[in-house]
C-alpha cells in the first residue's frame, strides 16, 4: 500500500516528461558534415540563422525535413566555395525571402511577423476588459419575495414559520 503513492508519481512524472519530439534533432547526417572544422562551426552557425520552411518553428540544423536538409548542404556548399557567412545568408535569402529568416529585417513589409504577436494579446486583454465590464454593470437585483413566495418556499423546505 506504501508503493502506491510512489508509482503515482512516477507514472505522473513519466506522462509529463518531455519526449523526444520536444528535444533538439540534432538533424545533421554525419555525411553533411565538413572536414574541415573550422567551416562547419560556420555552418552550424548559418543553420541555426536559418528557418527550416517545411517545419516553420525549427532551424535548419534541428529539422529532419528533407528541404531542411537541401539548404544545409546548400549552405556548406557555399562556404566551401569561398562565401562570407554574410554572403551565403544574402544568397539564401534572395532565393527564399524573409521567411527562411528566424529574425527578418525590421521592415514595413514584416513588422507583422514583428509586432502581430503582441498585438493580438493587447487586443485580446481589451476585449476581455471591455467584456468583464459590460457584464459587471448590467447585473439586477433581484426583487425581495412575496409573502405568498415565502409561505411556498416555508412549505418546500418543511418550515411552518415564515418569518
Amino acid at each position: 500500500m506504501r508503493r502506491l503513492p510512489i508509482l503515482l508519481a512516477v507514472l505522473i512524472a513519466a506522462l509529463f516528461a518531455p519526449g523526444p519530439a520536444s528535444a533538439p534533432a540534432w538533424a545533421v547526417q554525419p555525411d553533411e558534415i565538413l572536414v574541415d572544422p573550422v567551416l562547419e562551426q560556420r555552418a552550424r552557425t548559418l543553420g541555426k540563422e536559418l528557418r527550416c520552411l517545411v517545419c516553420q518553428n525549427q532551424s535548419l540544423d534541428d529539422s529532419n525535413a528533407d528541404l531542411a536538409r537541401d539548404l544545409r548542404l546548400l549552405v556548406r556548399e557555399r562556404l566551401k566555395a569561398g562565401d562570407s557567412d554574410q554572403e551565403v545568408l544574402d544568397y539564401i535569402h534572395a532565393r527564399y525571402g524573409d521567411f527562411v529568416l528566424l529574425r527578418p529585417p525590421m521592415r514595413p513589409g514584416t513588422w507583422l511577423l514583428w509586432f502581430g504577436p503582441a498585438a493580438v494579446i493587447l487586443l485580446g486583454g481589451a476585449g476581455i476588459v471591455l467584456f468583464f465590464r459590460r457584464r459587471g454593470g448590467t447585473a439586477e437585483r433581484p426583487a425581495p419575495l412575496s409573502e405568498a413566495e415565502r409561505g411556498r418556499l416555508a412549505r418546500v423546505l418543511g418550515d411552518e414559520d415564515p418569518s
